[in-house]
């Protein structure tokens, strides 16, 4: 981040999102094909929650492009099976619904390579039913195999740092599925970003703006399946499905990257053969946008369990418990993900000052790569949510004793820093 970026945003409380009309009138979604600079997307993407695409000229160096590709542009299945052979993967079947989503089941990655290949052999189709490789963690089972980069654009990845800080887990994902698999209609955890490159194939994406998929709700209140189905015309199924905008949609071609913005719903399908490596992340442009979420999710199951209130012992745990199962995240827990990300800024920032080198390397060039005005940036972000955090009553009622942090030193000492180190790095 420059200086420039960093003084425009510093003084920012409430993050300025303009109209996402644009994308329901024009369903025009810019396509980058020349090198910009982290600012620029920042400023032009990021801070408005607006999509785009990246051509396949920034994944051309990835080896995975090289390796996993054959010349004619198609899966290696050879070299993905010496590479991953007995692996364990999670495969969904695209025919079935279970909830909402497709149900999954743990088989062989040679099992999966088996299956696709006897499906284009009988014209993309089997008795298995359409299986898609989904949500398999290939970055963490091989942490060894470097077979592609995150594109700076990205780096600013408060997710994934967490869970690697914590050794827990991460939304760093591989896809492979044959020709018509699909992901049904839905919006990414947490409402963080994500970005998605096709390593090959083609991808056709119907994108939503925040906002519009409160009218793809049917009677009782639960999100379309499938937004191009029949029975979204139903009045008396979907009631408000005739205010919503057209979606956008973006024809993902072989080697391009498509940012997918904070809440933006989305449904996917492959229009090919296609291999994909999607992140899914956070930063201090959409934690805003995490808080709300977390605020909204913790509303409804407290709404959903009003009638145990005085009856329950320890009605407001319990809130959180089910919050938590249902979403991944309790409140307890986003106060330790706001603190690990605010210490690794603030040991940043001390080590940029006194020179100190004795720095996990992982986070160190990260961090140096974005520079010291992002992480005051990010520290000034983290002070909002934890303002945020400690008026809500729902926070307040939390056993503090059994959390890892108290907020107001963790504000005193991000306060501190930045103060500290506004003399010597941030003029």
């Amino acid at each position: 981040m420059d200086r420039e970026s960093y003084h425009n945003c510093s003084s920012l409380v409430k993050i300025p999102r303009q109209s996402y009309e644009q994308f329901c009138s024009s369903h025009f979604v810019e396509y980058i094909d020349k090198d910009i600079s982290y600012s620029t997307f920042f400023k032009k993407y990021l801070l408005p929650n607006h999509p785009c695409v990246f051509s396949r000229r920034f994944t051309e160096e990835w080896r995975c492009r090289k390796q996993w590709v054959t010349e004619e542009g198609k899966p290696h299945f050879q070299t993905l099976l010496q590479e991953f052979d007995e692996t364990p993967v999670p495969v969904a079947n695209c025919n079935a619904k279970e909830y909402n989503a497709n149900p999954k089941q743990t088989m062989p990655f040679k099992e999966f390579i088996h299956y696709w290949k006897e499906y284009i052999q009988n014209g993309n189709s089997s008795p298995k039913g359409c299986l898609y490789l989904k949500d398999w963690h290939m970055a963490r089972d091989f942490p060894e195999h470097n077979v592609y980069t995150t594109p700076v654009f990205f780096s600013s990845d408060w997710l994934n740092e967490y869970w690697n800080t914590i050794e827990v887990d991460d939304y760093r994902f591989v896809y492979m599925g044959p020709k018509g698999s699909w992901t049904p209609f839905h919006v990414d955890v947490f409402r963080s970003y994500s970005w998605s490159a096709n390593i090959c194939g083609r991808k056709k994406w119907l994108l939503y703006p925040p906002g519009q998929e409160e009218f793809l709700k049917d009677t009782h209140g639960n999100l379309a399946y499938d937004v191009t189905a029949a029975d979204l015309r139903d009045k008396d199924l979907f009631p408000q499905s005739d205010k919503a905008c057209q979606p956008l949609e973006i024809i993902q071609e072989a080697g391009e990257i498509i940012f997918v913005p904070s809440g933006w719903h989305h449904q996917v399908y492959n229009l090919e053969d296609t291999i994909s490596i999607n992140h899914n992340w956070l930063n201090g442009c959409n934690i805003d946008i995490m808080w709300q979420f977390l605020q909204n999710e913790l509303s409804a199951v407290q709404r959903e369990i009003e009638e145990w209130r005085t009856t329950m012992d320890s009605w407001h745990q319990h809130c959180q418990t089910i919050m938590k199962s249902c979403s991944g995240i309790d409140y307890g827990e986003f106060a330790s993900f706001l603190k690990i990300i605010a210490e690794n800024r603030i040991a940043f920032l001390s080590a940029c000052s006194s020179a100190n080198t004795d720095y996990p390397r992982h986070l160190s060039e990260t961090l140096a790569t974005l520079g010291s005005y992002h992480a005051a940036f990010d520290l000034q972000r983290v002070v909002h949510i934890l303002e945020c955090l400690i008026c809500s009553d729902d926070f307040k009622r939390l056993d503090h004793s059994t959390l890892n942090l108290q907020p107001e030193s963790l504000l005193q000492k991000i306060r501190e820093t930045i103060h500290s180190t506004r003399g010597q790095h941030l003029p």
